[in-house]
């Protein structure tokens, strides 16, 4: 059955088209944010945590005045859906490795349409398969303080979000806007594109509470 949804996921995301882990030496605790946003952008924007990543996080850093850091998942985001688990290997290798490194940093997982998806895959506990090597250990799940995401696909595949991850369900925000054909059943793609500022305002009010 989560094969099945996961299969639902690809082909929505597919209608949008518009280890181990290392060890490594702890660091230094001025190296570590009090929070850390892990952000996986959207379809055909450039690395980093894209338009939307960017808001949600200036937002974060004006609401709670903490020391805010940005990771920008690394994976294509391209039209090749079925390479959003190069995605979540990514975060969720970023995520452990965080734990491990700055315990006492609160970890934020979000993510904007495709990279949404992304994170779906990340939290789901235990999806192994489709590509995905490393999900989370619940002591590195710990650390997840909040989740934000924005255009989630898997709203529209029976809503994996939260039929595959209840322990995040208190944690998380999953903001779709009217009409938007990504995550809901409306037809405006303007509204995919418009969820800067108001939403991602939102969203780093409901993360603010939560770190």
């Amino acid at each position: 059955m989560r094969l099945i949804r996961l299969g639902l996921l690809a082909a929505f995301l597919a209608a949008a088209a518009l280890f181990v882990v290392p060890k490594v030496l702890p660091l230094a605790s001025a190296s570590c944010p009090d929070v850390e946003v892990v952000f996986a952008r959207g379809t055909g924007e450039p690395p980093g945590v894209g338009k939307v990543g960017q808001a949600f996080v200036s937002a974060l850093r004006a609401d709670t005045r903490k020391s805010v850091g940005a990771y920008g998942v690394n994976y294509p985001a391209s039209k090749d859906f079925l390479a959003a688990t190069d995605g979540a290997n990514d975060a969720s290798n970023h995520v452990q490795q965080m734990a491990a490194n700055c315990p006492n940093t609160k970890l934020v997982l979000g993510g904007y349409s495709q990279g949404a998806a992304v994170v779906d895959i990340v939290t789901a506990s235990p999806l192994p398969g489709l590509g995905f090597r490393q999900p989370l250990p619940a002591e590195a799940a710990d650390h997840v303080a909040a989740i934000a995401l924005f255009g989630n696909p898997s709203a529209r595949a029976s809503n994996l979000m939260s039929a595959l991850t209840p322990n995040f369900d208190g944690k998380t925000i999953d903001l779709c806007n009217t009409g938007d054909p990504i995550c809901s059943n409306g037809t405006q793609w303007s509204a995919h594109l418009s969820y800067v500022p108001g939403m991602t305002n939102q969203a780093a009010k409901f993360v603010a509470g939560k770190v």
